[in-house]
């Protein structure tokens, strides 16, 4: 199938970006360096298209009690303006993806959300909904809207003074994890004080037509997927279909370091056997490492303990631009996981001597 692509796909080719598939997109990878734009964010602020992303609307006089059953965190602590971090799982508690919910204004009184699946997960993501929805006989809207929206993310040190300059509300007002409507070049964003890259920064979710003139908005350094992923791993954070996958890596959020998102006291698909798996613990967890030898880890590399036994893979692994140091995640036997505890990684062949490390990597808003 052809890939999609996002609304400013020949402006970032006129800018020189470079392109990767991903998520069964058509998405810049970076446009002057990885290491530019990873140091632009780091050190100012950059932007980020990533339009990408699911955009799934619910509404209705049931569409709180669909998204509970269907999300792992509580939504009915989400006011109008908040947001939270979620997971969906299966009845097995293996997660099945993640995602960020946002608590629109209401609409004709009803409950509002949307929330933001990730690339390629979409369709399959609006179906469940659906279909659980039908089966349990609730009033609810689901739209998949993901082709209506564009999606950008400006984020480092700078990024709330840029954004405050080209919004007509006050924006710097958010905390972490608030949104708002905010109209910029007379065009409604919905403004979030969320991100993926361990700094400060905004998620503005702008109708698709409108995505040039919101871009062209914000005088900062593109940026690509590239930074994006070296700027998540050093703050920890997971990326689908690498450090947990349903099918290929299944994982429960106690395992994959994220059991915050897990409100036992709701009522939702998999909270039983999560429950179980609280009590029982987690056999493998989730670990950062560094490398103390020279080489740089990456994604399905062999971990192994000193006596060169394989325990664990690695699922993500980089170079990292601001510690300049090897670094990764991966999953080990939880008697490994430890900070201070040697490891091994195997690197094209040879073992590398590494140490378990508290995440985030970096210091972190």
């Amino acid at each position: 199938m052809p890939l999609q692509t996002p609304p400013l796909r020949g402006i970032h080719d006129e800018r020189g970006a470079k392109f990767t598939e991903f998520g069964g997109w058509d998405m810049p990878v970076e446009f002057d360096s990885i290491q530019a734009e990873h140091e632009a964010v780091r050190d100012a602020v950059g932007i980020f298209d990533v339009s990408h992303m699911g955009q799934i609307h619910v509404t209705g006089p049931d569409a709180t009690t669909l998204m509970q059953r269907l999300t792992s965190n509580d939504v009915t602590r989400l006011d109008v303006g908040d947001s939270q971090y979620a997971v969906l799982t299966d009845e097995e508690g293996i997660i099945i993806d993640d995602t960020v919910i946002y608590r629109l204004p209401d609409e004709d009184d009803d409950p509002t959300y949307l929330f933001v699946p990730n690339a390629g997960t979409d369709e399959e993501t609006h179906e469940r909904w659906i279909d659980y929805r039908n089966e349990f006989d609730l009033e609810a809207t689901v739209d998949n809207r993901t082709d209506e929206y564009a999606m950008f993310a400006i984020q480092g040190p700078d990024a709330a003074e840029l954004v405050a300059a080209v919004a007509d509300e006050s924006v710097t007002d958010l905390n972490r994890f608030q949104a708002m409507t905010a109209t910029i070049d007379g065009i409604e964003c919905w403004t979030a004080r969320t991100g993926y890259t361990g700094e400060d920064g905004f998620e503005l979710i702008a109708p698709w037509e409108d995505a040039e003139r919101i871009w062209s908005q914000f005088e900062c350094q593109p940026c690509g997927l590239g930074a994006r992923d070296t700027l998540r791993i050093e703050a920890g954070l997971l990326l689908a279909g690498q450090d947990f996958d349903h099918e290929s890596n299944p994982r429960t959020p106690y395992e994959a370091g994220i059991g915050f998102t897990v409100a036992l006291d709701t009522e939702f698909v998999g909270r039983d056997a999560l429950d179980r798996a609280r009590e029982d613990g987690a056999e493998e967890e989730l670990v950062g490492f560094q490398l103390i030898d020279r080489g740089v880890p990456r994604h399905g590399y062999d971990i192994t303990n000193t006596d060169d036994r394989v325990i664990g893979t690695v699922t993500s692994g980089t170079m990292s631009p601001t510690v300049d140091q090897p670094i990764g995640l991966g999953y080990v036997p939880s008697e490994y996981a430890e900070p201070g505890t040697t490891l091994q990684v195997v690197v094209r062949g040879r073992s590398k001597k590494a140490r378990v490390e508290p995440t985030p990597f970096i210091d972190t808003v």
